[in-house]
């Protein structure tokens, strides 16, 4: 138990608490500054079901693998570059949401708005989905700077999976709304998301 008030369990566990705070509180703050408080509901915070089981199991991973195997916790240089993916990921996904401004939403539009429009400058020009690119490498990015190797490889299937099926059906909707200018944009700028066009 000791373990676990260790100078590397306090480093580990402190980063990724804040890492978790800032996310979800700057989400959240974000989305009432682009959409308007009145459009913006506790949703924008992101926080589900299946995310609050999933920190748990990464919490739950973390404590047994320092309870029982405390060495494998000493990685910095892994650690440390879980902690830049933590970074990184979030600055890609915030530059996104303050690009995107008004027309980033947390729930896919599937009806064409007046002041709906496509983005494809600044960071929308090198990825389609720069949000979710965001949100993947800062989710995988947790679990590898708390050195938990199961749900690293757990978080980056499953947030991949999640991506590999919303990422079809939002462009279905983009087609709709956008029918030539989304076609040329999306042969032209990647998704973002690995192995997903």
């Amino acid at each position: 138990m000791s373990e676990l008030f260790s100078d590397t369990s306090c480093r580990q566990l402190s980063q990724f608490i804040v890492a978790i705070i800032f996310f979800h509180v700057s989400e959240y703050i974000l989305a009432v500054c682009s959409q308007g408080r009145s459009n913006v509901t506790l949703k924008s915070l992101l926080i589900s079901k299946n995310y609050v089981v999933a920190m748990i199991c990464s919490l739950l991973e973390y404590w047994l693998e320092i309870t029982f195997f405390p060495g494998l916790k000493e990685y910095w240089w892994v650690s440390n570059s879980g902690l830049f993916m933590v970074v990184f990921g979030e600055t890609i996904r915030k530059v996104a949401m303050v690009t995107a401004g008004h027309a980033f939403t947390h729930l896919i539009k599937t009806h064409h708005e007046e002041q709906h429009r496509l983005i494809t400058h600044g960071i929308y020009g090198f990825v389609r989905h720069p949000g979710y690119c965001g949100f993947f490498i800062w989710s995988v990015g947790t679990q590898i700077m708390l050195l938990n190797p199961i749900c690293t490889l757990a978080f980056a299937v499953v947030v991949w999976k999640f991506f590999a099926g919303r990422i079809p059906y939002e462009e279905f909707f983009l087609r709709q709304f956008f029918d030539d200018e989304y076609e040329e944009y999306a042969q032209r700028v990647p998704s973002g998301v690995p192995f997903v066009k």
